[in-house]
């Protein structure tokens, strides 16, 4: 009785094991069929895949990834055709078509019961995705075009990877030309529109050394550290920016504004040095002026080179409104600190004579801040000051206007 029980379960499993591989032939018949009915083919292969008997086997991985590709065909031929295909359909058949074949290759690769590897499916899976290399890239554009980035980088990684296969190596579907370094370049581009700074660096990382479009990589990494407030690398992006690129303003300019607002004034003026040599616009020029001043202003206390900067700034440029404050200022600090000292002091004629020189530099600042106040008649900072040397300099009249300025 026991030996016709187990004869019974062994014939049951012998069933069920050929009904599902009868599903995986069936899904594949079904499949090449004119007009297919894919969503069937789906679901028989879905069981298949699931099945203890059936998951292990190279063909059942295999037929998953042949129904995709099939209806990625059906699309794709319409487009042949000059008809228009169904293309988020077809572009999303073609994406799953990877994970299939990668599992089915694995196991058609793995040796035999006498350790011997005799693959079946390996050959028509690398045919059909070197066939579809070209495709993954026009997916990744279309779905870029749609802003839909996470698919269009999705797609674009895709393609990436599939060139990394070491199935592909030495072949043409391997090659790190213009398409691949372009996708890279793009797969990049749409990770800095996911709000997610860590997948757009390590995006661009891998794009920064490859020979397209690296200006445009480089400054779209120096953003990205930027707004993860990764200082070190953002420096470090910026130094490699600006030896890669000595002509372009952006990074040494960028470097200047880390230097100048972390108070490392000699790698600010050795920066800043460097641009001014290399500018030959006075507009610009006058800005890189203006800011020497201002380094030697507020982080040297060199008031000597400020003043001689910004005069420089306001010979290539006139018109540069903060290199007239600037200028005022640094005369009007001088001021404000000879008439403290004078405060302190209790000889009259000393002190007479402190307040004389204080008045002599309000007197310097008066012409660069009314210059800066008719440039920009409703900044208050300026009208404030006009006010202070006004009234040091006893010009009532004066005095009065700017207040009735201020207070309309």
């Amino acid at each position: 009785m026991k030996r016709v029980l187990l004869t019974v379960a062994l014939c049951v499993a012998a069933s069920a094991s050929f009904a599902q591989k009868k599903a995986v032939s069936e899904a594949q018949s079904i499949a090449k069929t004119p007009n297919a009915d894919f969503a069937e083919a789906r679901n028989l292969i879905k069981g298949a895949l699931e099945n203890p008997e059936t998951k292990n086997d190279a063909k059942t991985w295999f037929v998953a990834g042949f129904i995709e590709n099939q209806q990625f065909d059906a699309e794709n031929t319409k487009q042949v055709l000059g008809q228009q295909p169904n293309e988020p359909v077809m572009y999303e058949a073609l994406y799953n078509i990877l994970p299939y074949f990668l599992k089915a290759y694995e196991l058609d690769q793995a040796p035999n019961e006498k350790g011997k590897v005799k693959p079946k499916y390996t050959k028509d899976i690398k045919s059909i995705l070197g066939a579809n290399h070209q495709a993954l890239f026009n997916g990744g554009a279309y779905f870029f075009d749609q802003r839909d980035y996470k698919k269009a980088y999705d797609y674009f990684n895709q393609y990436m990877d599939v060139a990394n296969l070491p199935m592909f190596e030495g072949t043409p579907t391997a090659a790190k030309d213009t398409a691949f370094m372009t996708v890279q370049f793009y797969s990049a581009v749409a990770a800095t529109q996911l709000n997610d700074s860590k997948t757009a660096i390590a995006a661009l990382e891998r794009a920064k050394d490859t020979d397209y479009r690296r200006y445009d990589v480089y400054s779209y990494l120096c953003y990205e550290y930027e707004q993860a407030r990764d200082t070190v690398s953002l420096e470090k992006t910026l130094i490699s920016g600006h030896e890669i690129f000595p002509d372009s303003s952006y990074f040494l300019n960028s470097l200047i504004n880390i230097y100048v607002s972390t108070n490392r004034n000699e790698k600010a003026l050795e920066a800043l040095n460097l641009a001014a040599s290399k500018q030959s616009d006075n507009k610009h020029l006058a800005n890189v002026y203006n800011v020497l001043g201002y380094v030697y202003e507020t982080g040297l206390k060199d008031y000597a080179n400020a003043e001689k900067n910004f005069k420089l700034a306001l010979e290539k440029d006139p018109s540069l409104v903060d290199a007239m404050a600037n200028l005022g200022r640094v005369y009007y600090n001088q001021g404000a600190s000879k008439r403290n000292e004078a405060d302190n002091i209790t000889d009259t004629n000393k002190y007479q004579e402190e307040i004389n020189v204080a008045k002599n530099y309000f007197k310097q600042a008066l012409p660069y801040f009314k210059q800066a106040h008719e440039a920009k008649p409703t900044e208050m900072e300026y009208m404030i000051v006009l006010r202070n040397i006004y009234y040091t300099l006893d010009m009532g009249a004066e005095m009065k206007a700017i207040e009735d300025k201020m207070n309309q």
